[in-house]
């Protein structure tokens, strides 16, 4: 895949006033925590100074953000608003008469820009499954639709929802789809020329989700607001809009099934994260774009991280005691060489040419990736590897003691095996999302099982996740 140019200029951790031993100091933790990390970007004062890529994950290649969408999203909202064509006040039910239920509450009639933004219309839970499924064709009306237990402005609740009813909202009142006006306002302006998009089944932008950018893009994204919204010699999104959207609304509450974080606990703004230190926008399975304005700091991850904190905790106990504690240009050159060479574990075990099987794969597995009694056949190929076939489903190519890529349905798959004894083991990354799959094959038995490491939010179905763009309606988020 050929390079992007760079958004941002590289230093040195010493040249900006970083402590590389307190990076690698990060980068222990996360090892010895076993927290599966697919990149890293520091960048201080607008520098890089520190970025890696976990093999098989590579620095071109864009990574499915999840949550960290909604942060874009208030961005769009803050440039609609910029341009007179929309307000904070402005009711859902005014900018989008055509989606509002006949039988609306007195509080739906209410629900405002900043309700959404903040997350405070007043649903108790997250409203998304619950809304779509009595609303199939209409997630805005069926948001309007459900009861609202808290009166609004009252209590925050994490609701999916809110997001895609703003991308709505902003997209009315531009006449622009939100993945067009902000590639034409923000993105490209920045040199970010390669954003993919998740839709729903309408073929609209999630808003909340589905945005897939580079590591660098990401930083690039938290430089601008660290920036205050100015790019090179360009104001692209108003200051005051951005000290807004990153400021403190509402407090916020231990959100049910969601690990104990004290980060979670600090109160949400407009579509961003308040943080113990400065703020952050956060998608699912740790991805992250991190912003300390009082250390110059900006921090880029993705990854596959079940516990945000995880994460969030070594910034803090490892990363910020560097800040302007810099080392010798010895030690940053063996914290640069340890990034270069940063990997994911292939599977271990032996290549045994020549050796072919066959199995039906079991589908009771929580997590399965595929349907059961789907066939699976594994075939050695000449330069080393195999081609795993699903029926007719799709083809893998796995590398043996490399990575091996194939797109057999147009999205990616980097994928590794080996023979266990008389098992066959692969992972196949879909390394533009956080995800991966494990194959495990009994050539005895003749059985086997492709299991999901973290299930996508969208669904278990691999087919799905393999074709671009995945336009789905998700079950949860």
């Amino acid at each position: 895949m050929a390079s992007q140019r760079a958004l941002l200029p590289r230093s040195t951790p010493a040249a900006s006033g970083m402590s590389s031993l307190a990076i690698g100091a990060l980068l222990d933790r996360l090892e010895a925590r076993s927290v599966e990390c697919h990149s890293l970007m520091v960048v201080r004062q607008g520098h890089v100074v520190a970025e890696g890529w976990w093999a098989p994950y590579t620095a071109e290649r864009p990574h499915l953000l999840y949550s960290l969408t909604k942060s874009f999203t208030s961005v769009a909202v803050g440039l609609a608003i910029a341009d007179g064509l929309l307000s904070l006040d402005d009711r859902v039910v005014d900018v989008l008469p055509d989606h509002v239920p006949a039988d609306i509450s007195e509080q739906g009639s209410r629900i405002t820009v900043h309700h959404l933004l903040s997350m405070t219309a007043g649903h108790l839970t997250d409203s998304l499954a619950e809304a779509w499924e009595i609303e199939p064709d209409d997630l805005v009306k069926g948001f309007l639709r459900l009861p609202f237990a808290a009166a609004e402005g009252t209590r925050h609740t994490y609701d999916n929802s809110t997001t895609f009813v703003l991308a709505r909202m902003v997209e009315r009142v531009t006449g622009r789809g939100l993945p067009e006006f902000l590639d034409e306002r923000l993105l490209k302006p920045m040199g970010v020329d390669h954003a993919e998009w998740d839709r729903v089944k309408s073929g609209a932008a999630f808003g909340f989700h589905g945005l897939h950018l580079t590591t660098e893009a990401i930083a690039a994204f938290g430089e601008l607001l660290r920036r205050g919204g100015v790019w090179g010699d360009r104001r692209l999104v108003p200051r005051d809009w951005l000290e807004l959207a990153t400021s403190r609304h509402t407090e916020t509450l231990q959100i049910e099934d969601w690990s104990p974080n004290p980060d979670a606990l600090c109160g949400y703004g407009y579509q961003f994260w308040m943080s113990r230190h400065g703020y952050r926008g956060a998608g699912a399975f740790g991805q992250l774009c991190v912003v300390v304005p009082s250390h110059g700091l900006v921090v880029a991850v993705t990854g596959a991280v079940t516990e945000e904190e995880a994460v969030l905790d070594p910034l803090w106990e490892c990363l910020l005691p560097g800040v302007d504690q810099p080392e010798s240009a010895q030690e940053d050159e063996m914290l640069a060489k340890r990034l270069r060479q940063l990997s994911l574990p292939p599977v271990p075990g032996s290549a045994e040419p020549g050796r072919s099987a066959d199995a039906t794969l079991d589908a009771s597995a929580e997590g399965s990736a595929l349907p059961g009694g789907t066939v699976v056949t594994i075939d050695p190929v000449d330069d080393g590897g195999w081609l795993v076939r699903f029926e007719s489903l799709l083809d893998v190519e796995v590398g043996h003691g490399n990575w091996r890529e194939s797109s057999p349905l147009g999205r990616p798959v980097v994928a590794a095996g080996a023979w266990q004894g008389d098992t066959f083991v692969a992972d196949l990354y879909l390394v533009t999302t956080p995800h991966r799959v494990r194959l495990i094959i009994d050539a005895k038995t003749r059985t086997g099982a492709a299991t999901w490491s973290t299930v996508p939010l969208t669904g278990p179905d691999l087919v799905l996740h393999l074709r671009s763009p995945l336009m789905t309606r998700p079950d949860v988020a």
